[in-house]
C-alpha cells in the first residue's frame, strides 16, 4: 500500500503532534510532563491538558500524537513520562517496561467508516459482508450487489472503491482489524489483527488526520477513523450492521450501549470486538494511558496523577462535545483507584 501525504490545513486543524503547552513558567517548582501515542483520543487529551494548565500554570503537558505503536515504543524506552494507546499493552509489552505499568482506560469512542461518495445515497448502509468485502478488496465498485442489497431503491454510482488505511502503527487499526477478524474468517485467516497489517488494497495515511484528509480528497474513498474526527470535519459515516443484524448509526448513545455489554476486568483491559447488545454500534473501544508504577522523580509522579485525576473527573465533561463517550461512574471509580497505585 502506498502512502499519500495529508492536507496541511487538516493536519493543522486536527493533528495533535504539536505540543499542548501554554506559556512556559520558570518557577523552580514547575513541572513538564512528556507524553506520546494515540491520535484517536488526542483532541480530548489536548483539551484536558490545556484546561489543567489554565488552572495550574506550573504544570505543562507536551503530548505528541504519533500513533499507538509509537506511543508504546517511546513509553517502553523511557523517552516519555506516559504513553497512550487504543490497543492495551500485551503481557509481553508490559514485561519489557522496567518500572512497571499501570494501564488506565481514560475514555472511549467509536471507529466509523467515513466515505466520499458525492452521488451516493443520503444514508449509506453497509452490511458486515459489505464492509469486510470492501477492505478485503473483493468489492471494488460502489454499485456492487452486496452494497445494493442493504440499500434498496438507492442510486449507487459505478464509482471505484478506494480503501484508505493507516500507514503507522495504530491502536485504531488494531481495534478495527480485531473487529474484522471477529466478523470475517477470511480476514481473520488473512490480514488478521494488529496495530499494522498488510492491507490487501488501497492507500494509506498517517494518523486519523491523514486518513481523514485522504478520504476527503479522493472520490469513492472509504476508510476508518475516530468518530470525533469524522464529526468535526462533517464527513459522511456509514450506518453499519451489528451482530444482531440491526443497522446502527454511530453516535454516543449507540457507543454507550456497546460499552455496557462488557465488564471491566481487574487488569482494566476490556475488548469489544463485536458487541452483543441488540442496538449497539459495532466498533467501539476504550483507549488507555500507559503509566509507570514508579517514577524516580516524585514531582513527576504527583503531577501526572493530578492531571489524570482531572481527566477522570472534570475532564469528562468535555467528552461528548468532542465525540467521545464519558466514562461510566463505576469505571471512573475503578480507574481512579488504579491511579493511586502510581508512586
Amino acid at each position: 500500500m502506498r502512502t499519500a501525504p495529508t492536507k496541511s490545513w487538516l493536519a493543522g486543524l486536527l493533528a495533535c503532534s504539536a505540543a499542548c503547552v501554554a506559556t512556559p513558567t520558570h518557577a523552580a517548582d514547575s513541572v513538564t510532563l512528556q507524553g506520546a501515542g494515540a491520535t484517536f483520543p488526542a483532541p480530548l487529551y489536548q483539551r484536558w491538558f490545556n484546561e489543567y494548565n489554565k488552572l495550574h500554570p506550573d504544570v505543562q503537558v507536551n503530548y505528541q500524537a504519533l500513533g499507538s505503536g509509537a506511543g508504546i515504543k517511546q513509553f517502553t524506552e523511557g523517552l516519555v513520562h506516559f504513553g497512550a494507546s487504543d490497543a492495551a499493552m500485551t503481557d509481553e509489552e508490559i514485561a519489557a517496561v522496567k518500572d512497571g505499568v499501570v494501564l488506565l482506560p481514560m475514555t472511549a469512542g467509536s471507529i466509523v467508516l467515513a466515505y466520499n461518495l458525492a452521488d451516493g445515497p443520503k444514508e449509506l448502509r453497509l452490511s458486515r459482508a459489505a464492509y469486510a468485502g470492501i477492505f478485503l478488496g473483493k468489492i471494488t465498485k460502489w454499485n456492487d450487489p452486496v452494497i445494493a442489497a442493504a440499500n434498496p431503491g438507492a442510486k449507487l454510482p459505478d464509482t471505484a472503491v478506494t480503501v484508505v488505511g493507516r500507514s503507522d502503527g495504530s491502536g485504531t487499526t488494531y481495534v478495527f482489524t480485531q473487529h474484522l477478524s471477529a466478523i470475517s474468517d477470511e480476514w481473520k485467516n488473512g490480514p488478521g489483527t494488529g496495530k499494522s497489517v498488510n492491507w490487501p488494497v488501497g492507500v494509506a495515511g498517517k494518523g486519523n488526520p491523514g486518513v481523514t484528509a485522504l478520504i476527503k480528497q479522493t472520490p469513492g474513498a472509504i476508510g476508518y477513523v475516530e468518530y470525533g474526527y469524522a464529526l468535526q470535519t462533517a464527513m459522511p459515516m456509514a450506518t453499519l450492521e451489528n451482530k444482531s443484524g440491526q443497522y446502527v448509526k454511530a453516535d454516543l448513545d449507540a457507543a454507550r450501549r456497546a460499552l455496557a455489554s462488557v465488564a471491566l476486568p481487574a487488569d482494566l483491559r476490556a475488548w469489544l470486538p463485536d458487541p452483543t447488545a441488540p442496538d449497539a454500534y459495532p466498533i467501539v473501544t476504550y483507549t488507555w494511558l500507559l503509566c509507570n508504577k514508579k517514577y524516580a522523580d516524585p514531582k513527576i509522579a504527583e503531577a501526572l496523577k493530578a492531571v489524570i485525576r482531572f481527566g477522570l473527573a472534570d475532564g469528562q465533561k468535555f467528552s461528548a462535545e468532542l465525540g467521545y463517550v464519558p466514562l461510566p461512574a463505576d469505571v471512573v471509580t475503578t480507574v481512579t483507584k488504579a491511579v493511586d497505585s502510581i508512586s
